[in-house]
């Protein structure tokens, strides 16, 4: 077996990405994630983008610097299902907590689904520690076009960082 080495960028995530995110979720969950860049516009929040060298996202994931005094809360990550378990997923990570420190926080936090294992264990792996859990719920497009809500309880996570001077 070879291995495949991907050269790997994290940039602002544009407007413009969203017809090549697809991937990440429903057109409800796009138009969220433009309102996130919205929120950008304002310094609100950070929302990155991974890319290969060909500029096409291959992960995306955002920053809200207002959801925690103190912290930067990582939210909405995904990375390409084609592409999960590749350490994109880690690469998306680690620069999102480089943003986070470069605005002189030390704290970033998230909260993962608790039926969703393989991300825990990713956040485990990366030092993040739980330490509460919380419920939560979006709006969804169901296959036949309705919009369905979901509601489910993730498990609060946060990790101390260091600053990279």
């Amino acid at each position: 077996m070879t291995d495949v080495v991907l050269r790997l960028s994290a940039r602002d995530l544009l407007p413009g990405d969203l017809e090549s995110c697809g991937w990440s979720g429903s057109p409800l969950h796009l138009e969220n994630v433009a309102g996130q860049l919205a929120r950008a516009r304002r310094g609100e929040v950070d929302y990155l983008a991974v890319c290969p060298p060909s500029g096409v996202p291959v992960a995306i994931g955002g920053i809200d610097y207002g959801a925690r005094r103190g912290a930067g809360t990582l939210m909405q990550l995904a990375v390409h299902p084609a592409l999960q378990s590749c350490g994109i997923g880690r690469f998306l990570i680690g620069a999102a907590e480089r943003r986070i420190t470069s605005r002189g926080l030390r704290r970033a936090e998230l909260g993962v689904e608790e039926n969703n294992p393989r991300a825990r264990a990713l956040y485990e792996r990366l030092g993040y520690v739980a330490y509460g859990r919380q419920p939560d719920s979006w709006d969804e497009s169901a296959p036949d076009g309705s919009v369905r809500r979901c509601e489910t309880v993730c498990t609060q996570m946060a990790r101390e960082l260091r600053s990279e001077a």
